[in-house]
């Protein structure tokens, strides 16, 4: 994919156990649908032909995808783990994508869309369209919470 037209940004979520921290990153990836592809990690900018969705994606092994994406693992048993990714769409379908960790969900809903409210004002732009993906994981051993904007 890389190069070519994004048609679809699909915003996916997972979480993850591991042994290790990788293997837990890896077992967030399978979850949300994406492990079995390489990700290449991107900046914020929704092209105004691409459609957002909340969906798992259809790509070939191994291929190269753009993403914008957060993860948070950790080593601490118990510990609560919260990501989230927003994409906000102006009128002619331009966008940006904002992606954070946080304490809960509710705080990071409100941070999110705060983030990219911000992005379009300095933009001189008004998102008429907002989506957000939170994932929360609490921690056995080692774990890992994963949010992404997939392009493809």
């Amino acid at each position: 994919m890389i190069g070519g037209e994004v048609q679809t940004i699909y915003l996916v979520k997972g979480a993850g156990e591991g042994n290790t921290p990788l293997n837990a990153f890896d077992n967030a990836l399978l979850t949300a649908g994406i492990g079995d592809v390489n990700l290449v990690k991107v900046s914020s900018i929704v092209p105004p032909n691409a459609r957002v969705v909340e969906d798992v994606p259809s790509i070939p092994r191994g291929a190269l995808v753009p993403c914008v994406y957060v993860a948070k693992t950790s080593l601490q048993s118990g510990q609560h783990l919260v990501v989230g990714i927003g994409v906000g769409i102006a009128r002619d379908g331009f966008g940006v994508i904002m992606e954070a960790e946080g304490e809960s969900a509710e705080q990071l809903q409100v941070q999110i869309k705060n983030m990219v409210e911000e992005a379009f004002r300095m933009r001189g732009l008004k998102a008429e369209r907002f989506m957000l993906v939170i994932c929360e994981h609490r921690v056995k051993k080692i774990g890992c919470a994963f949010a992404g904007a997939v392009f493809w």
